[in-house]
């Protein structure tokens, strides 16, 4: 595991912590004893094991309310290089604390259980409420230990920080007038560093659908096939805390996209407004790609093409910010041929997630494509069997999506005890 502190106040008092003890808080308060107020304390995070975090850290009241908290612990995470989690954990003090802010982080690698990925996660928290208890009477009842330890020996990676992951997956299903049959499969190695990041994947997909159609006394096997294969390649390389630079190589076919062959390097450049560091908090980054297209189609298409070389650009703004308040995330791309600016495509999505009021919670997800880049349709009139079993891709000039959800969550603003029994 590793901790790494973000605060100049804070950090003296919290690299001394390693275990917290308050002995004499289920004593019965007399005549001169300092009254204990322990802060309130709102986790926000959605994949962490509440249930675990409230039986660990008894030294403080869990609130399910950001608006009744005195600390309002935001966490996000991000998957590592070799396949573990890093966790942010920013410390926002609200009333009496309101002076104190800090962030931690706490790195869990590939190998660590679940358990073991929790216990640290308590750890760093329990460290992160530190300063919020000592400005509490309860800091009369606070004690430290320290262990010293020598710095870790230099950990040689015999994998030099490659990651590999192999995949295979199949189903078969059927009655007596159809039967479906696919399979999938995919590789993919990844090295991450704060330096370089490179991903690459292969894919394959087979899928086979018959059906049995009776007609006139005589049947009729209707059969429908799907395939596709892909390779796709990033490379990233990072210049300082704004800028990076890279590019995609994409290798692939597709008879729903009636591609036999399409090979597809794009050299790009991004410019992240806020430095990569805070990018679990917030990031506006604009990405500029310049895509090269060589197209073998299966079929002539509707602009009498059997192959084409094509040049095109690619600009997407990209937004996402995650607070107290909720979280936004948004992105706009737009596409375009040199050789024909009218082939284009212009594409918007947006997911927003706001807590409107103490248990009140509204979600927005929505998504709308301006399509005018189909170069690779078959030309001529599709069969109402490759309509209805999907077998090709079909005209269109638009696409959108939009879902929306409300919740509201009101009661205790603690139940914060912890009781297993029966199951969840």
């Amino acid at each position: 595991m590793n901790i790494r502190l973000a605060s100049g106040r804070f950090l003296a008092l919290a690299s001394l912590i390693c275990a917290l003890s308050f002995p004499g808080l289920s004593q019965i308060r007399e005549p001169g004893q300092p009254q204990l107020e322990p802060p309130r304390v709102f986790i926000d995070c959605h994949q962490c094991d509440m249930a675990y975090i409230r039986s660990e850290i008894t030294f403080v009241h869990f609130v399910r309310d950001q608006n009744e908290s005195d600390v309002h612990v935001l966490i996000t995470i991000e998957s590592t290089g070799d396949g573990g989690r890093e966790y942010t954990l920013n410390f926002i003090g609200r009333n009496n604390f309101y002076d104190i802010h800090h962030t931690l982080k706490y790195v869990s690698k590939r190998t660590d259980s679940a358990d073991v990925e929790r216990k640290g996660l308590v750890r760093v928290l329990k460290v992160g409420l530190v300063p919020y208890v000592a400005k509490t009477d309860l800091g009369d009842y606070l004690r430290i230990d320290f262990e010293k330890r020598l710095p870790p020996a230099p950990v040689e990676d015999p994998w030099k920080s490659w990651v590999f992951n192999l995949g295979l997956s199949g189903s078969l299903s059927g009655e007596e007038t159809k039967h479906f049959l696919s399979a999938r499969t995919n590789l993919s190695a990844n090295r991450v560093t704060d330096k370089i990041k490179f991903r690459t994947g292969l894919s394959g997909y087979y899928s086979s659908s018959v059906f049995k159609v009776e007609e006139d006394g005589v049947t009729e096997e209707v059969t429908s096939i799907q395939k596709s294969f892909s390779l796709s390649s990033l490379y990233v390389v990072s210049i300082n805390e704004h800028w990076s630079v890279g590019g995609w190589l994409g290798v692939s076919s597709s008879t729903y996209n009636n591609l036999n062959f399409n090979f597809n390097p794009a050299p790009a450049i991004e410019y992240n407004f806020f430095p990569y560091s805070e990018s679990t908090r917030r990031q506006l980054r604009i990405l500029y790609r310049v895509g090269f297209n060589l197209n073998y189609y299966r079929e002539e298409t509707i602009f009498d093409k059997t192959r084409e070389a094509l040049l095109g650009e690619t600009l997407t703004v990209t937004f996402e910010m995650k607070e107290p308040w909720g979280n936004i995330s948004s992105s706009l791309e737009g596409f375009h041929y040199f050789n024909d600016f009218k082939k284009n495509h212009l594409i918007l999505w947006t997911n927003l997630n706001l807590r409107l009021y103490r248990g009140l919670s509204i979600n927005f997800t929505g998504r709308y494509s301006k399509i005018n880049d189909q170069v690779y349709l078959a030309k001529g009139d599709l069969s109402l069997e490759d309509i209805l079993l999907q077998k090709k891709a079909l005209a269109t000039s638009y696409s959108y999506g939009l879902s929306v959800g409300i919740s509201y969550t009101f009661g205790s603003i603690y139940a914060g005890v912890v009781n297993p029994r029966f199951g969840d």
